[in-house]
């Protein structure tokens, strides 16, 4: 059985995402966006108090960009994977792995945004540096998918894997606070990743607690 510890609209929503592409049996467990992630049980799973947290196999893992190589290499049947020797190989890692780059931003705003309770803690030049951090990754996203290689619908000339899934999920918590407006490429792309089922489904549901609550957090000026 594996089982996955999940906040809606965090990292683990990645994780999520890959399980419903996957299409294997999992158990999910939500968990709440507050200190209960510092509870010596959590802390078991994921000495960091962060979600995801997967346990699978009797193992433990807590670091999702590990989770997603390692559930692509144990089930390479679904070719969301680039094995060693694929001619993908190289940028399926550089673009797994450039999903952080953008959350890290995301993180830095969501903090400054939603977990900051007074005015007084917000930072507006924290909150421009971070969104302009955002732009470049988007640009970053838009010059690879403007590449006129054929098939280029996906991150990756093989087409879609979990590097779209990776980077897709980043996009979606970005898209709270800098528009893709000025990125058609970039849009069209997000556009067909949302429309998956397996995106569908690790949305938040009706009863789930959601880190943002409202679409989009307009540029804060202090």
């Amino acid at each position: 059985m594996i089982t996955l510890h999940h906040v809606p609209q965090s990292r683990s929503m990645r994780v999520l995402w890959l399980l419903h592409e996957l299409e294997v049996e999992f158990r999910l467990v939500e968990q709440a966006f507050d200190k209960s992630l510092r509870a010596p049980e959590f802390l078991s799973l994921s000495p960091a108090g962060r979600v995801p947290a997967l346990e699978i196999d009797g193992e433990r893992m807590f670091e999702s960009g590990a989770m997603m190589e390692y559930l692509c290499e144990r089930f390479p049947e679904a070719g969301l994977g680039r094995a060693p020797g694929d001619m993908d190989r190289m940028g399926w890692l550089v673009w797994l792995h450039f999903a952080e780059t953008v959350s890290q931003h995301v993180a830095a705003l969501t903090q400054q945004h939603i977990v900051l309770y007074e005015d007084a803690m917000r930072s507006p030049i924290v909150m421009k540096l971070e969104a302009a951090r955002i732009a470049k990754c988007y640009r970053a996203i838009e010059a690879r998918l403007s590449t006129p290689v054929e098939n280029r619908d996906y991150l990756l000339t093989g087409g879609f894997s979990a590097c779209d899934i990776a980077v897709g999920q980043a996009v979606y918590m970005a898209r709270h606070f800098v528009s893709l407006e000025g990125y058609p490429e970039t849009e069209k792309w997000y556009d067909r990743l949302s429309e998956r089922p397996g995106f569908q489904a690790s949305l938040p549901g009706p009863r789930s607690a959601r880190i943002y609550q409202q679409p989009f957090y307009a540029p804060w000026a202090g």
